[in-house]
């Protein structure tokens, strides 16, 4: 900033008219390279308060706010970084917050056909933007799905990792888990479940899709009544992630690449999340005898960060406070 304003200063003289066009030719062309580095071209309009970097060809999306120590929040599947609002707001009160839109959910409005979908793929994807971003050292925060991601990431990149925080963490399957069979069989029923919103959304309404698929997956012919206008939009904007082939897979994740954590873990669990997500998190711990009992919290199901999020944000924010 020094040099630029010397530069100014210096272009009002006269006979510097010469060098003056050279040193604005020469901001203009930083200041471009600045702004394309800070923001991918993309194919759909990019919403008010949304920023995108280009990682691995694709346009990352993403919401920042605050400064600090950064925070990645990594969302599960029908949802976005939109789902995370509350945890935005109070975490970027201390840290750098940055919640992150995975490969083809919004602001895309994806149709589940070409492209690449993966929770490997999320994985190097949230490595890179770490990366590209010069962000060092990260806590990264991951719910269901996205916690799967985040031990992914943790798994590949643990340079990375300053803290891995996993809300309901999903996709774990074969010798970590005494019975496997549950977690195979939700892995199974959300494939049908694709098969189903594919279909749906050839010649439909994303809609009505969305609707059908969320009450579906929830088991409740009221659940989408029950979710809110806002979250139903969300829903409604990512239900292309649902009609891909592999919406979730297990991971590939053994107790071995567990040991190796070297950061601290927290586990979080809701009063009323199913049991499968509680077995999980105990052969975690399992694997890596030193990381806490779950934090459990009350009030709340799958969803916690939303169903009680003064006391999920204070768990979080005591937790990250100490590391």
């Amino acid at each position: 900033m020094q040099t630029i304003e010397f530069g100014i200063r210096s272009c009002r003289k006269a006979n510097m008219r010469k060098i003056c066009a050279g040193f604005a030719l020469a901001v203009g062309l930083l200041i471009g390279a600045l702004l394309t580095h800070a923001t991918a071209a993309t194919n759909w309009p990019i919403p008010p308060g949304v920023k995108t970097v280009e990682v691995n060809g694709y346009p990352i999306a993403y919401i920042e706010a605050g400064g600090g120590v950064p925070v990645i929040l990594l969302h599960g599947i029908f949802v976005d970084p939109r789902y995370f609002a509350a945890q935005t707001a109070e975490f970027s009160k201390t840290h750098r917050v940055i919640a992150v839109s995975l490969r083809h959910h919004y602001p895309e409005h994806w149709n589940g056909k070409e492209g690449a979908f993966s929770v490997n793929q999320h994985a190097v994807d949230v490595a890179a933007l770490i990366r590209q971003l010069n962000l060092g050292k990260v806590h990264l925060l991951g719910h269901s799905r996205g916690g799967g991601v985040a031990l992914t990431v943790a798994q590949q990149a643990p340079e990375l990792i300053r803290t891995l925080i996993l809300e309901d963490p999903f996709g774990l399957v074969g010798p970590l888990l005494a019975d496997d069979s549950v977690s195979r069989t939700n892995i199974s029923g959300i494939a049908q479940l694709a098969e189903f919103v594919r279909g749906n959304l050839e010649g439909g309404d994303r809609r009505t899709t969305a609707q059908t698929a969320w009450n579906l997956a929830a088991r409740n012919p009221g659940a989408w009544d029950y979710v809110g206008p806002e979250m139903q939009q969300i829903i409604t904007d990512n239900i292309g992630t649902m009609a891909t082939k592999t919406p979730v897979e297990a991971l590939e994740i053994s107790c071995d690449d567990i040991r190796k954590f070297a950061f601290p873990v927290l586990i979080l669990h809701g009063e009323r999340s199913q049991k499968l997500f509680s077995d999980m998190g105990a052969a975690i711990r399992a694997c890596k005898t030193d990381i806490a009992p779950a934090t459990i919290i009350p009030n709340a199901a799958h969803i916690m960060h939303r169903d009680n999020a003064p006391f999920f944000n204070k768990a979080v924010l005591d937790f990250l406070q100490r590391n």
